[in-house]
Order: structure tokens, then sequence, then C-alpha cells
């Protein structure tokens, strides 16, 4: 008798395949508890936008440019004048002005980030989006809790949780996920599955560490589990009507977030949309203004797609870079890095809405060289309260202790909740 895949999935989960490291029960993180409904999206502007030509412009001054400034929802908010989309829709959000950071370099400040802590020699720290699929557990969840969909070069990872965490990569969700479909028939495939049983068993006579404690056995229940799940389907943007699809835009940025939509619906913890080529080092302007003409209609699509599913009570969205551009324009026409005031867009999730923080001057004391300044913001957030906010807001224990596999104790974050951001219960 032939088994069809499910049953293949049945049968493979009844030999037992689990998995643990020393401090990681990481077989209880996929099953304690209820299931929770927070949710992370995290839009990741690669390269490092500038906040001059997004969320903080300075028009008619000498850092500002040509970038002109457009009224928004929020009243006393302006914004650059490429987000008309974003402007109808960013009350639901809040705006910070202020980050600061000493990390200028794009893997370290990537790192800090999306970690929330500098980099470190000696370890490697887990992403928002590993520890929200770590600690905020669905027993119901078929496909990988935490996606990164058109990742960069530095996606996010699980660090000391274990890479079981790392962000499952997909590009273009129109292209669909390779390698999901068995290359043989169902009848070899039972063949091949009861063949690695045997070596399996074989393998584990006599040895003291039981292979059910290996990553290995949770990758191949993880990966049959996928291989015919119906939670596929999230990832068929097709499914969408013309209207939603148009709205969010015919490009992979705007393809993606709508895929992110529809993960976050499935019941995914953490997924993270990339959007390359905020480096604009030369011809900041025109750069600019090609990236917003894909930022700008799919994350007014994400926001407002959300609100009308009654899904962004429950879903965090963060929109970063790992820095912001300098005040100062060089002799290209672009903009350097610079961590020394830059903003982010960050709402939803329960956090309170329509509030802005932090001010930028508009002749700062600025050097080319973001290392030397002197100058910093009105209000400065430093990176580790964000971040300790996200996940407080997540209902993550934001400062929970936890041991890594040599037993090391860290917490989740060394930052504290910006208390502006949340809301009065």
């Amino acid at each position: 008798m032939n088994l069809s895949r499910r049953d293949l999935l049945q049968a493979a989960f009844a030999s037992g395949l689990s998995f643990a490291l020393p401090g990681l029960d990481l077989r209880a993180a996929e099953t304690r508890g209820e299931e929770r409904k927070k949710s992370l999206v995290v839009i990741w502007l690669g390269g490092g936008a500038s906040q001059l030509e997004t969320w903080d412009p300075h028009p008619g001054t000498k850092i500002g440019g040509p970038t002109k400034s457009i009224k928004t929802k929020l009243p006393g908010l302006e914004i650059a004048d490429l987000y008309p989309r974003v402007a109808e829709h960013i009350h639901e959000l809040n705006v910070i002005r202020s980050l600061v950071s000493k990390e200028g370099d794009h893997e370290r400040g990537t790192y800090l980030l999306k970690t929330g802590y500098r980099p470190d020699p000696t370890l490697i720290h887990p992403s928002l989006g590993a520890i929200a699929s770590h600690e905020l557990p669905n027993d119901k969840l078929e496909i990988p809790a935490h996606i990164s969909l058109l990742g960069g070069q530095f996606p996010a990872r699980g660090g000391f949780l274990g890479e079981i965490f790392d962000a499952f990569k997909i590009y273009d969700p129109s292209n669909g996920i390779r390698n999901l479909k068995a290359r043989v028939g169902d009848a070899r495939q039972q063949k091949r599955l009861a063949g690695l049983d045997i070596v399996t068993k074989s393998f584990q006579t006599g040895r003291r560490v039981q292979v059910e404690n290996t990553l290995h056995q949770l990758t191949v229940e993880r990966a049959l589990r996928m291989m015919t799940s119906e939670q596929l389907k999230a990832f068929e943007i097709d499914q969408e009507s013309q209207a939603i699809r148009d709205a969010y835009g015919d490009t992979q940025f705007g393809r993606g977030c709508l895929a992110a939509r529809r993960l976050v619906e499935t019941g995914v913890r953490a997924v993270e949309v990339t959007l390359m080529g905020w480096d604009t080092h030369a011809n900041n302007f025109e750069g600019h203004k090609t990236q917003a003409k894909e930022l700008d209609p799919a994350l007014a699509a994400l926001v407002h797609d959300l609100k009308q599913r009654d899904l962004l009570a429950s879903t965090l969205v963060l929109c970063i870079g790992e820095f912001g551009r300098t005040p100062k324009i060089n002799g290209l026409g672009g903009r350097d890095h610079w961590p020394r005031g830059f903003s982010c867009l960050v709402g939803g999730g329960g956090l309170r809405s329509g509030v802005v923080l932090g001010e930028t001057d508009t002749e700062p004391l600025i050097e080319q060289d973001a290392n030397k300044s002197t100058a910093m913001p009105h209000d400065p957030i430093e990176v580790p309260d964000l971040f300790a906010t996200i996940l407080r807001q997540l209902g993550v224990e934001f400062d929970k202790e936890v041991l890594t596999p040599i037993g090391r104790p860290m917490k989740f974050s060394s930052g504290k909740p910006i208390e502006r951001l949340i809301a009065s219960t």
C-alpha cells in the first residue's frame, strides 16, 4: 500500500524525532502554553535610508537639499514628498527621529539594528524575529515561524538560541519555494525514510547522546511537516485580487510585503522584508526617488491592509535600516553613513499611535566623518530601548536572562521600554 506524503509525515513524527541543547529546550518552545497572537513585521531598508528623504525632511535649509515635505494625516507631522501614500496612513504608526548608535559600518550597524546589541566576538545575539519565534510558540504552525523575504547580505539569525531560529529565506514569493516537492514517488520516498530510520537507529546504538537530541532530526521533522502543509498557500500571492496586488505594487518588494501580510494571517511570528539600494553615497536624491516608488505603495498598503483585516492591533510593524545618511551633502550629490540621529517607523501591536519622538537640528554641528561629529539629536533614543519596547509589546519578557549553549547568561535586551510609546491600560 502506498502512503501519501501526509501519511509519511505522520510516520516520521511517530519515530520520536526531537531536539534539545543545554539550556535550550526547543521542543518546549514549540509547544508550551497556548498560542500567542502577536506577530512582527520588519521592513528592512538595507544600506541605510536617508532620514532627510523619508521621515525627517528639512526643506529650504542647507542640509535639506531639493527634497520637499508634505502634510500627513497626523496633524503637525510632515514627511518627504516622495511618500504621499504613506502620508495617508502614518498616523497609525509612530515616528522616531532621534535614533542614535555608534555603528557607522554596514555589517556592524546591521548587527546592532537587528539584535539590539553591538557586535561581540564571543557570541552571536539572536535577532528580534528569532526571539519572537522562540518565545511566542505556535504549535499549529507547520511552516517556519521566522521568515525572511528578499533577504540581504546579513539576514536575521537565531544566534545563541540556535540555527533552528535563523530566518527561513525566500526571494520573490511569486517564484515559489524551491525543493519542496519530493523528486521521487511516494512509495520510493517511504522507502528512503525507512532507510534513514534504520541508519539513525544504528548510529544511536551505544551512544551516550541520543540521536533525538540533535539538530539533524528536528530539521528532518520540520522539513517533512512543511512539505505537506496547506499553510504553504500563504506564499501564493496570486490568490489575492488584482486590486490588492496593484495596491502593494508590482515589484519584488511589493509582493514581499503582501506575502508578509498573508504569513501573519497564517500565524507566522516574525517576517522580515528587505528593500536594498539605500546606500546613496552618490546621486542620493535620484536614488531615493527610485526607492520611494517601491517603498511608498507597499508600506502604505501593508499598514492599510493590516488595519482593514483587524490585524494591526496584533502585528507590530517596524520600518528601519542600519543607520541614516549624513546631513552634509558630499561632492557627488550623495550622503554618507550617519548613525547619530536617524529615523524609523514603528507601530501596531497595541502600541500607541501618532507619537513623534525626537528632533534633529536644521543646521547641526556636522562633519563628513560621522565618527568625529559632535552632532546629536534632541531627545536621543538608543537602539536597545527601541528593542526592549518591541519585545515588551510582543509579550516577551525583554530582560529575560537565558543561558547560551556554553552556559553564559544573556538577556534578550539591555534596554528599557520607551514608555511614551506604550498605551495605557
